[in-house]
C-alpha cells in the first residue's frame, strides 16, 4: 500500500505514506499496473511546503471513502514536484492547456501510457462556487473511463499533439547551435549581432520599467513573487555604463529596498518567502524555499556593492549576513548539503496553522516587550500584515494576527530600537511550534547556495566582517564537498539524497550547470584549484549529456510515459520560472569556462544557446531573467583577469579593486605561490604561466587569452579596467 512511499527521498512523499490511498511512487511499475487492471492513472503533484497541498491530502487523501474509491478505480501516484521537475513540467503543460491555470497540488488522469486526458489542481471535499467536489471528479472521470473510452483516446492524442507542437516551439526557440568558427570575433557579422544585442538589453530595461509597481518595488500586482533572475539581470545592466543603466540600478533598488522591509522577508530571522498574497509584500505564503534564498542572497549581496544610499547598504548587509546565517541555522543538514524548504504550515495543538509560527497579535507584542512594546509598534505596519481576509485555512487565531514588517525605511535611530528588541522576539517565536522541514538535498539548487554563499563572503569580507565571511565560506565548502561525494558518480550528477545517500534519477541539465555555477563562484572566492576542477568535469559531462542532435535537452533520460505525453522530440525549456532554466544556467557556465580555459568552441556554444534571449527578452524579460544576465555577461566581455603573488594582503588588494570597478564581465583566477615555478602547476589555463616575478602580486588583464600589460597595484588596476 501507501508503505510504498516510506523509503523514498522526499518528504512530501513520506508525509502520504501512511494514507489509506494506495499510493505508488512514479515509474514503470505503476504505469504497468494500471495496464494490468486496465484502469486509468490518477497522478497527485505537489510539495512538502505547499500549504493546499495540505489541505487537500487532510479533505481526501487522509478520507477513506474518498481513498477507496481512488483504490478501486485508479492506480494512484504521488509526485513530488521538486524531485521530479521532468514530470511535473510534462504534466503542468498539461493542466495549463486544459484549463488555462495551473498550480499545486495538480491533479491528472492519464492513460496507462501516460498520455493526459483529464486536469486540474486542487478540488474540495464538497462542491463549492461552481467548482466540482473531487468525489464528483473522480466518479465523472471513472465514467468516462468506463462508458466513452474513444472519446478519452481522442482527447489523450489532441493533447499530446498539443505538447508535442510546443515541443518543436522549444526547438524552433533555442534554434541551431553553431560550430566554433562562427561569427568570429571582429567580423561583420558579431558586430551586428552584438549591436542587436545591445537594443534588446536595453529594451528589456525599459520593458520593465513599465511594468514596475513604482509603489510597493517588484513588477506586476498580487500574488507577488520575488522577481530573482530579473534583479540579477537589473544589476549587472547596472553596471554596465550604458544608456540605461542607470534605470536598471533604480529598478533594481526599489524592488530590493521593498521587499528587505517587507513581511516578504523574516524581520526576525533573516530568511524569504516564496511570495506575497497581497500587493504590498505583506502577507507571505509562508513556506521559505531554498531556490528563493539562495537566489536573493546572491542579490543582495552584490547589492552591498552597488547601493548608493548608505542605509541601503546597510540594509543590503544585513539581510546578507542574516539570511546566510538563517541558511545554516535552519536548513544545512548533516554533511554539510541544505534541505530544500520549511513548511507554510505549523502543527499546532493537533492542526495544521498556516503561518502559524510567524504571525503575532498585539497582545503576544505586548507580553514580550512590556514597557517597551509602544516603541516598538511605532515602527511596524501592523495593519496592512494582518492575517484577515487573505484566504488560507480560516483560523480565528491567526486571522487576529499580523506578520511583523516595516513597510517603509527606517531611521538609524529607528533601526537601533528594531535591532535591541529583536532578540527577545525571536526567543519568544523559538519556543512556539515550529514548521517541518523538507531535508531532501537538491543538487542543482545546493550548486545556486554555494555562489551565494561565496558571495556573500565576498562582500562581507570586503566591509570588513571578516568573522561571518569565513564561516560562510566554510559552509560553502562543506556544501560543495557534500555535493562531489554523494550526489556524484564518475560522469554523472544525482539530482537529489535524502539522510546523505543518492536516491532517485540523474540530475536535470538545471543541476549540471546550477552546480557548476556554484564551484566556479566558489573557486574564484577562495583560489583553490579542485573546485574548477569539479566545475569543468561537470560544464563537460553536461554537454555531453544533454546536446542531442544540435538540440539542447532538459533530460538526459526521459521516461516512456513523458515521451507519450509530450512526443519523441523533446528540447529545453529555454524560459525561467521560480528558478533559472537550466539553458540559461548552462549558457553562464559555458560563457565563465571558455574565460578560463579559453576555449573558443564554448564560447561560441554559448552565444548560440543565447540567441533566442533576442527573441523573447525584450517583450517578456521576466521569463527570461537569468540569460539576460548571461548576455549582459557576454556583451561586457567575459574580460580575464588572472592575479597572482607571493604576498597574501598584496592579492587580496588587486582583488578588491577588481571587484570594486570590474562590472559583469570579469572572470577572476587568483593564486598566492611561494615561488614562480609554483604557478605552473595550476589546472587553470588562465593563470598558468603567469609569473609574479618581484613584485608580491600582480595582475593581468585579458580577453581571450591575449593580456594587457601587466601592473601590480590596485590604483594601476583600477585605470586599466576603466578603460574598457
Amino acid at each position: 500500500m501507501a508503505s510504498r512511499l516510506l523509503r523514498e527521498a522526499s518528504a512530501y512523499l513520506r508525509q502520504h505514506a501512511g494514507n489509506p490511498v494506495d499510493w505508488w511512487p512514479f515509474g514503470d511499475e505503476a504505469f504497468a499496473e494500471a495496464r494490468r487492471r486496465n484502469v486509468p492513472v490518477f497522478i497527485s503533484v505537489g510539495y512538502a511546503a505547499c500549504h493546499w497541498c495540505h489541505v487537500m491530502a487532510h479533505e481526501s487523501f487522509e478520507d477513506p471513502a474518498t481513498a477507496d474509491y481512488l483504490n478501486e478505480h485508479f492506480v494512484c501516484i504521488k509526485v513530488d514536484r521538486e524531485e521530479r521537475p521532468d514530470v511535473d513540467t510534462v504534466y503542468m503543460a498539461a493542466t495549463q492547456a486544459m484549463t488555462g491555470q495551473g498550480g499545486w497540488p495538480m491533479s491528472v488522469f492519464t492513460l496507462p501510457d501516460g498520455r493526459t486526458f483529464y486536469a486540474g489542481t486542487y478540488f474540495p471535499p464538497r462542491p463549492v462556487q461552481g467548482m466540482p467536489s473531487f468525489r464528483q471528479v473522480l466518479e465523472a472521470v471513472s465514467a468516462a473511463w468506463s462508458e466513452r473510452p474513444e472519446e478519452v483516446q481522442r482527447s489523450a492524442a489532441q493533447l499530446a499533439a498539443h505538447l508535442a507542437s510546443a515541443q518543436e516551439g522549444n526547438r524552433r526557440l533555442l534554434g541551431p547551435l553553431l560550430d566554433a568558427g562562427a561569427l568570429a570575433a571582429g567580423s561583420a557579422e558579431a558586430e551586428e549581432e552584438a549591436a542587436e544585442s545591445g537594443r534588446t538589453l536595453s529594451a528589456a530595461v525599459q520593458t520593465l520599467a513599465g511594468l514596475e509597481d513604482r509603489q510597493y518595488g517588484g513588477f506586476g500586482g498580487a500574488p507577488k513573487f520575488p522577481p530573482s533572475t530579473v534583479l540579477r539581470f537589473l544589476l549587472a545592466h547596472a553596471r554596465s555604463g550604458g544608456s540605461t543603466a542607470g534605470e536598471a540600478a533604480a529598478l533594481a533598488e526599489r524592488t530590493l529596498g521593498a521587499m528587505a522591509r517587507s513581511a516578504l522577508y523574516d524581520q526576525l530571522e533573516g530568511g524569504f518567502a516564496r511570495y506575497t498574497v497581497d500587493r504590498r509584500w505583506a502577507v507571505p505564503h509562508f513556506e521559505k524555499m531554498l531556490y528563493d534564498n539562495v537566489q536573493l542572497l546572491a542579490l543582495y549581496a552584490q547589492w552591498t556593492r552597488l547601493a548608493r544610499d548608505p542605509g541601503d547598504r546597510r540594509l543590503a548587509l544585513r539581510v546578507t549576513r542574516e539570511t546566510a546565517t538563517w541558511m545554516l541555522d535552519r536548513l544545512r543538514v548533516e554533511g554539510g548539503g541544505f534541505a530544500s524548504s520549511l513548511d507554510a504550515d505549523t502543527v499546532m495543538e493537533g492542526r495544521r496553522v498556516e503561518g502559524g509560527t510567524y504571525v503575532w497579535t498585539p497582545a503576544q507584542l505586548d507580553q514580550v516587550l512590556g514597557a517597551e512594546a509602544r516603541l516598538v509598534l511605532d515602527l511596524l505596519d501592523l495593519e496592512s500584515g494582518t492575517m484577515t481576509g487573505h484566504g488560507g485555512t480560516p483560523d480565528p487565531g491567526r486571522d487576529s494576527a499580523s506578520t511583523l514588517h516595516f513597510g517603509r525605511p527606517l531611521s538609524e535611530d529607528e533601526e537601533d530600537v528594531w535591532l535591541r528588541h529583536r532578540p527577545s522576539l525571536l526567543a519568544a517565536r523559538n519556543r512556539r511550534p515550529q514548521p517541518e522541514r523538507d531535508d531532501k538535498v537538491v543538487a542543482g539548487w545546493n550548486g545556486l547556495a554555494l555562489a551565494a554563499l561565496a558571495s556573500a563572503a565576498v562582500a562581507l569580507s570586503d566591509a570588513g566582517e571578516e568573522e561571518d565571511a569565513q564561516r560562510f565560506l566554510g559552509a560553502a565548502r562543506d556544501a560543495a564537498s557534500y555535493l562531489l561525494r554523494v550526489h556524484r558518480a564518475g560522469p554523472t550528477l544525482r539530482r537529489v539524497s535524502h539522510d546523505g545517500r543518492a536516491q532517485g534519477i540523474e540530475g536535470l541539465l538545471e543541476d549540471y550547470a546550477a552546480v557548476a555555477e556554484g564551484l566556479f563562484a566558489l573557486y574564484s572566492a577562495t583560489g583553490e584549484d579542485q573546485w574548477y576542477a569539479a566545475a569543468e568535469s561537470l560544464v563537460l559531462a553536461a554537454e555531453s549529456r544533454f546536446l542531442a542532435s544540435d538540440v539542447l535537452q532538459d533530460t538526459a533520460l526521459r521516461p516512456n510515459q513523458l515521451v507519450n505525453a509530450q512526443g519523441p522530440h523533446a528540447a529545453a525549456d529555454p524560459l525561467d520560472g521560480p528558478t533559472p532554466s537550466g539553458a540559461a544556467l548552462f549558457a553562464g557556465v559555458l560563457l565563465t569556462y571558455s574565460a578560463y580555459s579559453g576555449s573558443l568552441r564554448h564560447r561560441a556554444l554559448a552565444r548560440s544557446l543565447l540567441r533566442y534571449v533576442d527573441v523573447v527578452g525584450a517583450q517578456a524579460p521576466q521569463a527570461a531573467g537569468w540569460a539576460l544576465s548571461v548576455l549582459q555577461f557576454l556583451q561586457e566581455g567575459p574580460r580575464e583577469l588572472a592575479v597572482t603573488g607571493t604576498d597574501a594582503s598584496a592579492v587580496q588588494e588587486l582583488l578588491r579593486a577588481a571587484r570594486d570597478v570590474g562590472g559583469p564581465g570579469l572572470v577572476t583566477a587568483w593564486r598566492i605561490v611561494g615561488d614562480a615555478a609554483t604557478v605552473s602547476e595550476t589546472r587553470v589555463p588562465l593563470l598558468q604561466g603567469r609569473d609574479p616575478g618581484a613584485v608580491p602580486a600582480v595582475a593581468y588583464l585579458c580577453r581571450g587569452m591575449v593580456c594587457r600589460r601587466p601592473v601590480s597595484t590596485a590604483a594601476q588596476l583600477r585605470e586599466l579596467l576603466a578603460e574598457g
